[in-house]
């Protein structure tokens, strides 16, 4: 398999190193780039870059074909003249180039440095990202030209060129460290290096669930954007953590975190565990959960929806995955997290909680959000209802049955109010904590998203939403179903969460349609976003039109989705 470095990072399991091809801006040019995604919360277009990557001959900057596949990027200059790039360990990048020298460029910030190390090694240290990393030739030399100025390098270049008389071929190792930098000899041959990345692929490979015949080249874009995406446990990450995405989004978002849990409980429970606690870890005293969280950032600006009781239960339902010693971690925290909501989110104190922000909600600037926050958003109740009743099932088989019976109560008692407070004519609306005013233009498909509770719902309200979401040419279009009806005056083909098709939405409610019977067009709906993603790859939304890829082009939660509708609804 191969894939485009302008939208899939190079990098691997575990590693927090990247490469990508980054289109010319005013702050750097176009070319290839080593970059980390450490400490990279969500600051909006900017890839955290390390060294520029050119290729040399004669002493000048050669045009390459970059060769991306999942353990071995290929820089294929003229006249079989290439360089291989190799991230032989996490935080280990192996390089050999034949026929050519290879040029690493650092554009210097504050305190950033080159300084000479023994036996011809280099360290370079990159305050900016707080990283640093040490060079090491292992074939030819290493020539870095760092002028020093007052406290920083003015700029860093390291040239890598293969030894005088040599039959051209150059080998080179960055290393990245922490504090202190341990010797070694790198004693493992470039083709070593990539034959055990090769193998441990493979087994990735091997263990992600089955897909139909016509998705498996997705299907393995998916495997890979998967592996590629967990970074080791360090900082505030706990655990082995797959980030949202190399690209611009490398954290942990509290509700994409859980549709990664559920795709990896299939064949990596372990794996899928750590998935789903490495934001309980992190929670703060009042109950709530972080916005993101990164190996050095947790994000308290905003929360999530909080459907951790959805995911739980649907692993509960499906997987073996969950024994009682996790039963018990995660009870008194799901408990905490969902009293935050009574507590500390119904300023009217309706019981109906609200989002202060889009972003609490996930659907950051959706149309129901017109009105102005605080919107008490009908999803969140059908969350809550069903949040309550997977603490109840944790209650229950933990011996708590008095506890079991409470939640269970309360959440029947919100299912009527939800019904009694936020179903209007026909239509479950998103109204303004206090005033209750809603904004009429808005046509979200977020008001839809009560469907999650299937049978639940009265026979009415379901055939309501279902005729709702079946009308052609409304939410339901050729690729899947929009965030914003295709006729919504305030409808925007790249507007976010105002009209692009996302995983998250799509996945919610297509297991909300199987809830409520309607199977086959539950079946329909994974259909049409899997053959979209087929075509547009692992992208962040689609343009619910033309099916065109927007934004992050790697995303998890996007090939996790893919995994499990393809797996759960399109597999005969």
């Amino acid at each position: 398999m191969q894939f485009d470095v302008r939208f899939v990072p190079f990098s691997r399991y575990g590693s927090y190193i990247a490469f990508s091809h980054v289109e010319g801006s005013d702050e750097r040019p176009d070319g290839l780039y080593m970059r980390t995604v450490h400490g990279c919360g969500w600051h909006a277009g900017v890839l955290h870059a390390i060294f520029r990557v050119e290729l040399l001959q004669g002493g000048a900057s050669v045009s390459f074909e970059e060769i991306a596949s999942p353990t071995r990027l290929r820089l294929e200059a003229d006249e079989g003249s290439y360089a291989e790039i190799c991230i032989a360990e996490p935080k280990v990048v192996r390089i050999r180039g034949v026929g050519v020298g290879m040029r690493l460029t650092m554009e210097t910030g504050t305190f950033d440095s080159a300084i000479p190390r023994e036996n011809g090694r280099w360290q370079v240290t990159s305050f900016t990202t707080g990283t640093k990393y040490v060079l090491t030739p292992l074939n030819g030399q290493l020539t870095v030209d760092a002028p020093w100025s007052v406290d920083r390098s003015s700029y860093v270049v390291v040239n890598a060129a293969a030894p005088s008389g040599d039959d051209g071929t150059f080998e080179c190792a960055i290393e990245e460290f922490e504090t202190v930098w341990e010797a070694r000899d790198y004693a493992e041959s470039f083709d070593a290096c990539v034959r055990a990345v090769e193998a441990e692929y493979d087994a990735w490979l091997d263990s992600v669930p089955g897909v139909p015949r016509e998705y498996l080249a997705a299907g393995q874009l998916a495997a890979y954007v998967n592996w590629s995406s967990v970074v080791a446990a360090e900082g505030y990450l706990t655990r082995p953590a797959m980030l949202t995405s190399k690209n611009w989004m490398s954290s942990v978002w509290s509700w994409d975190h859980c549709f990664n849990a559920m795709a990896l409980s299939y064949l990596h429970p372990e794996l899928a565990w750590d998935q789903f606690m490495i934001v309980v870890d992190n929670q703060d005293a009042s109950g709530a959960f972080p916005d993101s969280v990164n190996d050095s950032v947790r994000q308290w600006s905003f929360c999530k929806p909080p459907i951790h009781g959805w995911a739980l239960k649907w692993m509960m339902e499906r997987r073996e995955v969950i024994d009682r010693a996790r039963l018990e971690a995660v009870y008194e925290p799901l408990c905490r997290w969902t009293q935050y909501w009574f507590d500390y989110h119904d300023d009217d104190h309706d019981a109906m909680a609200q989002y202060n922000h889009g972003n609490d909600s996930g659907w950051d600037n959706a149309t129901v959000f017109e009105v102005g926050p605080p919107v008490e958003g009908p999803d969140l109740a059908a969350y809550m209802i069903i949040q309550m009743e997977a603490v109840a099932d944790v209650a229950r088989a933990l011996g708590k049955s008095d506890q079991a019976a409470s939640w269970k109560s309360r959440a029947k008692i919100l299912l009527n109010i939800l019904l009694s407070h936020s179903w209007r004519d026909d239509r479950f609306i998103a109204p303004r904590s206090g005033d209750h005013e809603v904004c009429e233009a808005s046509d979200s498909l977020l008001a839809f998203l009560p469907i999650v509770l299937g049978e639940r719902l009265p026979e009415r309200v379901r055939s309501k939403l279902v005729a709702g979401l079946k009308e052609e040419g409304g939410f339901l279009t050729a690729h899947g179903l929009a965030t914003e009806s295709v006729r919504s005056p305030l409808y925007e083909s790249d507007g976010y969460w105002r009209g692009p098709i996302w995983a998250p939405s799509t996945m919610i409610i297509v297991e909300g349609l199987a809830a409520a019977g309607e199977k086959a067009f539950a079946r329909e709906v994974a259909r049409r976003f899997c053959d979209t993603v087929v075509g547009s790859g692992m992208a962040e939304n689609f343009d619910a039109l033309t099916g065109e890829g927007l934004r992050d082009r790697a995303c998890t939660w996007t090939s996790s989705v893919f995994l499990i509708l393809a797996n759960e609804y399109l597999r005969d």
